[in-house]
């Protein structure tokens, strides 16, 4: 390790590393006193300490060793097949041999439980068997032991005939009945199942018919065990007893609420495990568990101890019960199972190798474009990608290829770009100077006006323009189109408007004749498809007289107290026809009147409904605030259209004039 390199690694440790590499050195120092044969001061605190370093530094190293290894993108892509692909696939191949082996283990142990049982019932049933010739005869003649009685000939016939059949039975013709004391044999009058005494596992069987109550019994011996389920293996039972205080707790087994130990066992001598007859032909251990009867020797008193049956076998063993009713072709459906899971196996192989192949073909190829694009950040525009494969990757390659040769052009592009919006920026400058700066004072009159344009320049003009004394002139125009082009028109016609207007103030008294002109300058200096809305309108303050050309604009409102008056005669929008004719509206203006003239831009808003804002709400809200100051209604109005809208892009210029017109516009500008 350099001197250089040492000094980056050392820069790179953060204080949590730092602190890590004390501990680790303090603990280092305690292992080595530790060797000495003594045990340094705080030494638990240490390694308690060195613990937690142990556990940092394998989140530390596991978060770097991921930030390197999931940085290539071809390391991302095989650990996400190995995900997808291989992870479940492994987690249903553990989950099947899990399934399998719970399936031939419950298999066996209920297969051994099953034969158990059917010894249990042949001896119930040979204890039923002796009862039924007992209790036709008289008490008395059973009465004792029966080496001592000589029993009817018939008697005799059926117990030599069940001894027979039976290895070990024993029979006792006058049991005191003790097993059928219990719940379940109380009702049917017979008790089958295992019987624990002092050392002996029992099968018994205890009828009760008439007066005579005889139980059969045959001990649990390796002979026994021998002839149980002879298709497993070797056969192992372990009889239990109730757990004392005093017995170890490794020897104690709990089964629900009880604790038992175990006592004695029973094993079959000459079973032995067949070998293996093919690959697939695994050993199957399993246990099962029988309830048993611990009769006390003393007191005669009966409960409940477990009884485990162990046992080993084959797969085919099993196999050959599982598949009965298949008989010889069971074998053959287990061989096409394997043979289908090999085939899967191998195809689940072949397909992660192919993943793993295309995943390189793919991140080679990134690998390139990554290059690429370095060469491309330092402003070396000239490399290009050698191009190999006739497929997405290859002409991904080419775009890439395509779009470097054009970087140098998209830059000039973007030059002409920024020199067009700092122009749109000089032209918006500019366009700013042609509405008035200050509003005109005139007596009696208050006015207040805003354009808020959808571009950087807008369409729309207004303009108050004082005739005299006592008279303004008030205009406002909606140009056809957006942008420059828009805003270059509305230059013309206001430079129209005011060259016709301030020459001749005095003299200006018609305002149909205004837009005449008007009309004729747009319609001569304009190509036949541009076009403008006009209002314009002459207010004398003197005589309160209102005179108004509406040249296809939207109809201004005239509100009076809860009256609204619409200003809508005129004629067509101007620019169009040469000779349009227009007709002029004459309103007289009552006191504390307020003139609203908007452009559409404040009516056509949409909500997200698709629902435009409209007229109707635009007077709504006009009535609403029809006492406030202009500058004040202007901008409620705008905001309501924007508030309908609910988003700050709008599709038109928005426009709009407000003008308290009469003696109490006056009081309030003079208050």
């Amino acid at each position: 390790m350099t001197i250089r390199t040492f000094r980056e690694l050392r820069r790179s440790l953060r204080p949590l590393d730092r602190i890590a590499l004390v501990l680790a050195a303090l603990y280092a120092i305690v292992w080595i006193v530790r060797l000495t044969g003594h045990e340094p001061p705080l030494a638990g605190l240490v390694t308690l300490f060195f613990i937690l370093t142990l556990s940092y530094a394998v989140i530390r190293i596991g978060g770097w060793t991921r930030t390197r290894l999931l940085w290539s993108l071809r390391n991302r892509l095989i650990i996400a097949y190995l995900f997808i692909a291989v992870v479940p696939v492994v987690m249903l191949i553990v989950l099947g041999v899990l399934s399998a082996d719970i399936l031939y283990r419950q298999l066996g142990g209920y297969l051994l439980v099953q034969d158990v049982q059917e010894h249990i019932e042949e001896v119930a049933d040979a204890a039923d068997v002796v009862a039924a010739g007992a209790g036709m005869l008289d008490p008395k003649t059973i009465a004792g032991p029966r080496s001592a009685k000589t029993f009817p000939a018939s008697l005799e016939t059926q117990i030599a005939t069940l001894e027979d059949r039976i290895p070990q039975i024993e029979f006792d013709l006058h049991s005191d009945g003790e097993l059928l004391k219990q719940e379940a044999a109380k009702s049917s009058g017979r008790f089958k199942g295992l019987v624990q005494t002092a050392d002996t596992l029992w099968i018994v069987g205890e009828v009760k018919r008439n007066n005579a109550t005889v139980m059969a019994r045959v001990p649990v011996t390796p002979a026994l065990l021998e002839h149980c389920a002879p298709f497993l293996g070797p056969i192992q039972v372990v009889t239990t007893r109730p757990a004392g205080a005093s017995d170890p707790p490794q020897s104690v087994l709990t089964i629900g609420d009880g604790r038992y130990r175990s006592f004695a066992r029973v094993e079959t001598k000459l079973r032995s495990l067949p070998p293996a007859s093919s690959w697939f032909d695994f050993q199957v251990d399993g246990i099962s568990k029988m309830s048993s009867r611990l009769e006390d020797s003393t007191t005669r008193a009966v409960t409940e101890s477990p009884v485990f049956l162990s046992y080993s076998a084959r797969v085919r063993s099993l196999n050959s019960h599982l598949f009965t009713s298949l008989g010889d072709l069971g074998d053959i459906y287990i061989q096409l199972f394997f043979a289908v899971l090999l085939v899967f196996v191998i195809l689940e192989a072949g397909s992660l190798v192919t993943g793993v192949v295309l995943t390189r073909t793919i991140t080679r190829s990134v690998g390139d474009l990554y290059v690429a694009t370095q060469y491309v950040r330092a402003g070396d525009f000239s490399h290009r990608i050698r191009v190999e494969r006739a497929d997405q990757l290859g002409a991904l390659g080419e775009s890439f290829n395509a779009m470097s040769s054009s970087i140098d052009s998209l830059v000039e592009e973007q030059r002409k770009r920024q020199r067009l919006e700092n122009e749109v920026s000089i032209a918006q400058e500019v366009q700013s100077q042609l509405f008035p700066r200050n509003l005109p004072v005139i007596a009696g009159i208050q006015l207040g006006a805003y354009c808020k344009p959808a571009r950087g320049v807008s369409g729309d003009y207004y303009d108050f323009l004082p005739l005299g004394a006592t008279r303004l002139g008030i205009a406002l125009a909606d140009i056809s189109g957006k942008g420059i082009s828009a805003a270059l028109l509305m230059a013309s016609v206001q430079a129209a408007l005011r060259s016709q207007l301030l020459l001749n103030p005095e003299t200006t008294t018609s305002a149909a004749e205004v837009v005449s002109r008007i009309n004729k300058h747009l319609f001569l200096n304009t190509s036949e498809d541009r076009f403008a809305t006009f209002f314009f309108a002459i207010y004398d303050s003197a005589t309160r007289t209102l005179r108004y050309t509406n040249a296809g604009h939207c109809a201004p409102m005239l509100i009076n107290g809860e009256k609204l008056a619409r200003l809508e005669k005129g004629g067509i929008v101007v620019g169009v026809f040469e000779d349009a004719e227009y007709e002029e509206g004459v309103v007289e203006v009552a006191p504390d009147s307020v003139l609203v003239v908007y452009s559409d831009g404040l009516i056509e808003p949409e909500n997200v409904y698709g629902e435009e804002f409209g007229t109707t709400r635009l007077e709504n809200v006009a009535l609403r605030n029809r006492r406030s100051s202009a500058d004040a209604m202007v901008a409620a109005l705008l905001v309501a259209a924007e508030e309908w809208a609910g988003t700050a892009e709008q599709a038109d210029d928005m426009t709009v004039i407000v003008s308290r017109l009469g003696q109490a516009a006056q009081s309030a500008s003079n208050d």
